[in-house]
């Protein structure tokens, strides 16, 4: 290394900040160096490994309409050319890509997989995204049917100010199905009611679907194909690649790849101290094994928390700017994995499954008499997640709740124990046909959008005085971004350092513009 090379010190081994250190060896100069507070990579984005079997933490489709991050990730992991285990076993056909790895023979490949995602009410099933379908109606009844569809019209013609996300899905879905299948599931997954919370996590999120644009997509389903991942709203992709063994594969390969081209990753760092001087960040103190250390580069780029990361600056931080952050609300996550010989609920879908099982990778349950919020089948996202998919079923409970809170708090057999009851409760499961159980906690997984998130521009704008500091990722920017939008915001973060972006580019990620477009403009 020249005593010329620059460096960069990137806070997070997530999505984010490993993206930026790749982009950074291989579009620049600049050495960067990862200081990762856990002792494994991937941050939400990890896989849990677990007696033989996986968990996708939160769940992880790997489906973006920016050219530029598909590209990113068929690159490093190529889209299989052979069929999968449980596709070979089922005689289903995928769209492979040709001279592409086997899987049976190979690690480093992505799946294609299919897409099923449904709501679990009144012990039935209703599709997900929600639409008047044939199965919808029969489950609904003919009178809420038509108090929805009617609830619809009104709300198209008298919309409503979109102060809040209540108002938001209502304008979209109109107020009885909004009653149905929002009201009480946002609250069980944010813990307010959503007339608390701002209509940008629904912007953010749900971006343009409505029930019109549901109908519409199940209308056209059978003459268009969305496989190549364009122009279609991002809850309503029908197939989607994924790595062999979970989302965490692709970022343990990414940081080889970054270690490999010399970067460094440090784990087990967790900082603890903001050196700034002169509007600008000097160095980083990081708490380590062997005591602190103090990290020096001319850029830093933070996916830590705003809350976090506001709060380790060493001084001079404006009161106001102090309180908005410290009082910037999260949700923290709880999954537990069971493993089990069979499940209660039978595939009545023309999908053909291993054993038979539901087709479902996510499955959302909002029954009003259970915690649980979703609950996801590993078989389905890939069968390389599971020791022996085809005599045991893996699945993963989610539940939201707060650091500190009662569910929070249980001991791991309590909760467990707990969990179990639920789905036994809801005809998904029998408690005795579990075989395994683990519980994972995750703090900070959901940046939220109430409370002082309403004064989160004031924040933002004390953190760019600091003209070589980005704000990159989930946490790092206090935004619900998916992966896509995690990694395009360091891509722009990379772009600004060359000269060639800005950090309003880096706050305003847009997935949906394709890279082509970036390029020509």
């Amino acid at each position: 290394m020249s005593e010329a090379q620059k460096t960069a010190v990137i806070i997070g081994a997530g999505p984010a900040g490993l993206t930026a250190a790749y982009e950074l060896l291989t579009k620049t100069d600049i050495r960067p160096i990862i200081l990762e507070e856990e002792d494994f990579i991937g941050g939400i984005s990890r896989t849990v490994r677990y007696n033989g079997n996986r968990m996708d933490i939160g769940g992880h489709r790997f489906f973006s309409k920016n050219d530029e991050v598909m590209d990113f990730w068929r690159t490093l992991m190529p889209i299989q050319g052979a069929p999968s285990k449980d596709d070979a076993l089922l005689g289903r056909e995928k769209p492979l890509a040709p001279g592409g790895p086997d899987p049976e023979k190979t690690d480093r490949v992505m799946l294609v997989r299919t897409r099923v995602s449904r709501i679990f009410f009144r012990r039935k099933f209703f599709a997900y995204p929600i639409s008047l379908s044939g199965e919808t109606i029969r489950n609904m009844g003919v009178a809420n049917t038509l108090k929805a569809g009617f609830g619809y019209v009104w709300s198209a013609v008298f919309k409503k100010k979109e102060t809040n996300l209540k108002n938001f899905y209502i304008n979209r879905f109109g107020a009885p199905l909004y009653k149905m299948f929002f009201e009480d599931y946002t609250e069980k997954v944010w813990g307010v009611n959503p007339d608390s919370i701002s209509a940008d996590w629904g912007a953010q999120r749900v971006k343009g679907l409505s029930l019109f644009k549901a109908l519409w997509t199940m209308v056209k389903k059978p003459f268009v194909r969305n496989t190549d991942g364009k122009k279609v709203e991002t809850s309503l992709i029908e197939q989607f690649i994924y790595p062999k063994k979970g989302p965490g594969q692709l970022w343990e390969t990414l940081a080889d790849e970054v270690v490999a081209r010399g970067g460094v990753i440090v784990k087990n760092a967790r900082v603890k101290q903001v050196l700034t001087e002169n509007g600008r960040v000097t160095g980083v103190v990081a708490e380590e094994k062997d005591g602190e250390k103090t990290y020096k580069g001319e850029y830093y780029l933070s996916s830590m928390p705003i809350k976090d990361l506001v709060a380790a600056f060493d001084g001079g931080v404006p009161q106001e700017v102090s309180d908005i952050a410290s009082a910037l609300p999260y949700r923290d996550f709880i999954t537990v994995g069971l493993l089990v010989d069979k499940l209660l609920i039978r595939n009545k879908t023309k999908m053909k499954t291993l054993a038979n099982i539901v087709p479902d990778c996510w499955i959302y349950v909002q029954e009003r008499d259970v915690r649980i919020g979703r609950l996801q089948i590993f078989n389905n996202w890939s069968p390389y997640m599971v020791e022996d998919p085809e005599h045991t079923v893996w699945i993963g409970l989610e539940y939201f709740c707060n650091e500190g809170d009662a569910m929070w708090e249980m001991s791991d057999e309590a909760f467990i124990d707990f969990a179990k009851k639920e789905l036994e409760h809801i005809g998904i499961i029998s408690a005795s046909d579990v075989r395994d159980a683990v519980r994972v906690r995750v703090k900070k997984a959901y940046p939220a959008y109430f409370g002082t998130y309403a004064e989160f521009d004031k924040v933002r704008a004390y953190l760019d005085t600091f003209d070589n500091l980005y704000c990159i990722g989930r946490n790092g920017q206090h935004k619900y971004n998916n992966m896509d939008h995690s990694m395009l915001t360091a891509m722009e973060a990379v772009r600004a350092i060359i000269g060639d972006g800005s950090k309003d580019a880096v706050w305003n990620v847009n997935a949906e513009k394709e890279y082509h477009e970036k390029k020509e403009s």
